[in-house]
């Protein structure tokens, strides 16, 4: 285990000494290639790879790049797909003295260059056919064979440059909520704070076997290599297949006895609700990206621990362990700081809120990154001094994130300033509506977000992801939101999806959920189709107007997101199909969209039985 030498009062939340990183993450990898050279580094498949050969080839790689310019703060692009020889590759790159720029190879060729050179990256590596593509006159390509044979020129000497704690380790790029893309620099010292902390919080050794399984350009995935290797472990990467198989990921983590994983949210929140060997080998399963809306099943032979840190602050700020209980509408808690991290809750004016008021999260310590790559109006702007520390050139990380503290001591996630919508004149936050949801015993992962209705106001849609082998109704979450929440904050839809959609980051991809159609939304338990041509017709309205695909005759408007607004709509175009004199209280009256029509023939009735059999007959002759 790495003792990084923290202060003795770091359980405090003391921040950490810029100086406390000493030689760097390769430096001590070096030493255990020394120390235990047989141990297995890497596992992929049935490939493997020791801390001996992993020294190695990462040093041979490394003359390399010092070969072509790679020095203190060069920037390196790594565009190789999940793979040992992408994280010899990153570990060279540090050797050399330079910091990586992590790519996806996924991602489309035009916003790699875009990175590549908005990163200033001047080398990238990756296999040939890849990295010739994103080369350029100001960028060379190295490209990497399987076994690096071809470089062992260049390991001929050792390559190891110390990093200090303000060197630049790494470049990763984050959209956040504007959807411009940012390139965070984060430093050697704030990668040895989040490793020494994982160390011990999880009790990570040389035993343990960490998955890797987070989107390459995600900064999770560099929580998931460096603190396991950092522990003389062995990180084993993720066959492609099983990182969005809920059941395939389950089995695989078992097959493989993983012992500490990480997944994202949208991942672990039916993971928690699935069923698991006794004798399973995970001891933590990680989780973070999104709000987590579930709380850990009991009798599940791990412990599941919920982290919260945007990519400006070395991925993990806050962490805690997610009991086993909810209140209705409750969500687990972002945990505490981590070592040597702190959290302010402040107002608008920068003062700190009293506790169980929401403020905006700032972050301060060791944790908060170096600022923006080439962006030094950004890196202000969002990276403050900090008022509450003594040290030199404190920073705060301004977050745009809400929270608030609980008699725990813990931090309640209260989502982003600007994340809230307005349903029918009423503020609501999507996420607390997915969190009762969530506590449903048929729901395995859920997401609800606001879509724009055909007649141009917003409608809460909920996306839904049912627990192993289970089908609700929408009828049955209706009735399980309404015994807790408002109307208003009532679901207009339900649809049912096999896997909640993410983006690169693990992120969900809420731009990837669907509009409501007939195929997708669920069945209600007790639906029926109209059998008269007046239920025909007022059922066609009825979901038009709530821009739903589908009305059974006998749902209750209210309770499928009819509203008073959208009555009046539903009002209007009754009477202009049946030409009676049909008022919002008759819609009150009714109710469903049976009892609407039968109150519409009765109407008509009583407007032929007033009529002159002159009138009457003009009638029917229309």
């Amino acid at each position: 285990m790495w003792n990084q030498n923290k202060p003795e009062n770091a359980a405090d939340g003391a921040p950490a000494s810029r100086t406390q990183a000493q030689h760097g993450i390769a430096w001590r990898l070096n030493q255990l290639a020394r120390q235990t050279p047989t141990a297995v580094a890497i596992q992929a498949g049935t490939q493997s790879l020791t801390y001996a050969d992993l020294d190695e080839r990462a040093n041979a790689v490394a003359g390399l790049l010092q070969s072509v310019g790679v020095d203190k703060d060069v920037v390196v692009g790594i565009a190789a797909d999940r793979s040992i020889e992408r994280i010899v590759a990153s570990l060279a790159v540090w050797r050399a003295g330079g910091a990586f720029l992590p790519l996806d190879p996924s991602w489309p060729i035009e916003r790699q260059r875009a990175l590549l050179d908005d990163a200033r990256a001047t080398v990238v590596v990756g296999p040939n056919e890849s990295v010739q593509r994103l080369a350029n006159a100001d960028r060379i390509a190295v490209p990497l064979d399987s076994d690096m044979k071809s470089f062992g020129r260049f390991g001929e000497r050792e390559t190891m440059v110390p990093a200090s704690a303000t060197d630049l380790a790494y470049v990763i790029y984050t959209s956040g909520s504007t959807g411009e893309p940012k390139g965070v620099a984060i430093g050697h010292g704030n990668l040895i704070n989040l490793i020494a902390w994982h160390h011990d919080a999880f009790a990570v050794t040389a035993d343990d076997n960490a998955s890797h399984l987070a989107g390459l350009g995600f900064d999770a995935s560099i929580w998931e290599i460096w603190p396991t290797l950092a522990a003389g472990a062995r990180v084993t990467l993720a066959p492609e297949f099983v990182r969005t198989s809920v059941r395939q990921l389950r089995d695989w983590l078992v097959a493989q006895k993983i012992t500490v994983a990480f997944l994202p949210t949208a991942l672990a929140e039916p993971m928690l609700a699935m069923q698991w060997p006794a004798d399973t080998a995970l001891r933590h399963l990680l989780t973070g990206a999104d709000t987590l809306h579930a709380f850990a099943r009991p009798g599940l032979p791990f412990a599941v621990v919920n982290n919260y840190g945007p990519t400006e602050c070395t991925v993990v700020a806050t962490s805690g362990a997610v009991p086993t209980h909810a209140e209705p509408g409750e969500m687990p808690s972002i945990g505490k700081p981590i070592a040597n991290t702190q959290i302010h809750l402040l107002d608008e004016h920068g003062k700190p809120v009293a506790a169980g008021w929401p403020g905006e999260i700032h972050i301060g310590g060791a944790s908060v990154g170096l600022g923006y790559r080439g962006r030094p109006d950004l890196t202000a702007e969002r990276f403050l001094p900090d008022p509450f520390s003594k040290e030199p050139g404190a920073r705060l990380y301004r977050t745009g994130d809400l929270g608030c503290l609980l008699p725990s001591g813990e931090i309640a996630f209260r989502g982003r300033i600007d994340n809230q919508e307005k349903i029918r004149g009423y503020r609501v936050e999507p996420d607390g509506i997915a969190a009762a949801l969530d506590q449903h015993e048929l729901v395995g992962s859920c997401a609800v977000i606001a879509r724009v209705s055909p007649f141009g106001d917003k409608q809460l849609v909920a996306y839904v992801v049912a627990a192993e082998d289970l089908k609700p109704t929408s009828e049955e979450l209706r009735d399980f939101l309404g015994a807790t929440l408002p109307d208003y904050m009532i679901p207009a839809s339900f649809v049912g999806l096999d896997a909640l959609p993410l983006n690169s980051n693990g992120k969900l991809d809420k731009a990837a959920l669907p509009e409501p159609t007939g195929s997708n939304t669920l069945d209600q338990a007790h639906f029926r189709a109209p059998t008269t041509s007046t239920e025909e017709r007022l059922v066609q309205i009825v979901a038009e107007v709530l821009g739903v695909p589908q009305v059974g005759a006998d749902d209750n408007f209210f309770l499928v997101g009819g509203h008073s607004l959208l009555g009046t709509q539903v009002v209007i175009r009754a009477r202009e199909a049946f030409g009676v004199e049909l008022t919002l209280w008759h819609l009150f009256e009714a109710q469903t969209v049976a009892n609407l029509a039968a109150t519409i023939e009765d109407l008509l009735v009583a407007e032929i039985a007033a009529m002159s059999d002159e009138e009457a007959q003009n009638l029917l002759d229309k």
